[in-house]
């Protein structure tokens, strides 16, 4: 009878070896093209960032070990670029969501024409970064005859050279920013605060409890894993910003709105020096991958 039962098992072991080879078969290929498209170029990058290359001077390149990442601890535009990066994200990043969440909340209040209000929110995503910095610094912030011009100077303020002032430049480039994402936010928040319970608000009310004490005590606490969500993906989408810069001020004036990845891009290939962009742009990948770590043990720990 044993033997009877092994032979009837055997099918079935048979049939999920075959089972599992097939989904190997499947996602084989897949991660094949994940390796070669994702893992070795930043295999090659950080072998990169241990070379001297600098294709102005040929001559002297060669292995430099961490010498590039030596190089960054007195290199004085590398922390200004690394300024501009905390300053950049954490603006960013902090505007989207009280907006986004602001925005949501008032439009909960409106019954009709929500459909209408989420399919324009939807449009400044859906562009292109590089088309949204053209947008903005030809039709938006362009002096004389761009929008916020036109509205200071009718409200005597005067005119100003947004994209082209050191102390407005990086103001400018986070308005660009803030204004391109801040809908992915609202439409985050509008979907969760939809389906928050009717009847806890209700409890609320009859204890009496004020609008500002219904919101700090029971809205914030359930929206805050979508909070969570959308500051780690706006952090990572803010610190690897470029298209938008690039196309806006191309990092200028000078190096006003030089964040670290338009320091690595610039020095990679405008400056030719491609081991020491290489390390600049493994430091900025350090960096992002420890601030998404740090976030997600943050939001698995509350």
């Amino acid at each position: 009878m044993q033997a009877a039962g092994a032979a009837r098992r055997l099918p079935v072991h048979s049939l999920a070896r075959q089972e599992r080879r097939f989904a190997l078969a499947l996602f084989a290929p897949a991660f094949l093209v994940l390796l070669l498209t994702t893992t070795a170029p930043l295999v090659y990058l950080a072998w990169t960032s241990l070379h001297r290359i600098d294709l102005g001077m040929p001559w002297l390149s060669g292995f430099a070990g961490l010498g590039n990442y030596v190089k960054m601890g007195e290199d004085p535009r590398f922390w200004n670029s690394l300024w501009l990066t905390g300053v950049y994200t954490g603006s960013t990043v902090a505007l989207q969501v009280l907006l986004g969440l602001s925005l949501a909340l008032l439009v909960l209040q409106i019954p009709k024409g929500q459909g209408v209000l989420r399919v324009a929110a939807i449009l400044p995503i859906v562009l292109a970064p590089v088309v949204v910095g053209l947008f903005w610094r030809t039709l938006v912030l362009s002096p004389e005859f761009g929008l916020v011009d036109l509205v200071t100077r009718s409200l005597g303020l005067g005119s100003h050279n947004w994209l082209g002032d050191p102390q407005l430049a990086l103001v400018s480039v986070i308005a660009i920013h803030t204004w391109q994402w801040t809908p992915f936010a609202f439409l985050v928040m509008l979907a969760t605060l939809a389906t928050l319970p009717a009847d806890v608000y209700e409890a609320a009310r009859l204890d009496r409890a004020s609008a500002w004490q219904r919101f700090i005590h029971i809205t914030l606490p359930l929206v805050r894993p979508a909070i969570m969500m959308v500051v780690i993906m706006r952090t990572m989408t803010a610190l690897s910003a470029f298209a938008a810069i690039f196309a806006a001020t191309g990092g200028g004036p000078g190096s006003a709105t030089e964040i670290l990845n338009l320091y690595a891009y610039r020095t990679s290939f405008t400056e030719l020096n491609l081991g020491y962009g290489a390390s600049l742009a493994m430091v900025l990948l350090g960096i992002t991958l420890a601030i998404s770590y740090f976030m997600f043990r943050l939001r698995r720990a509350r």
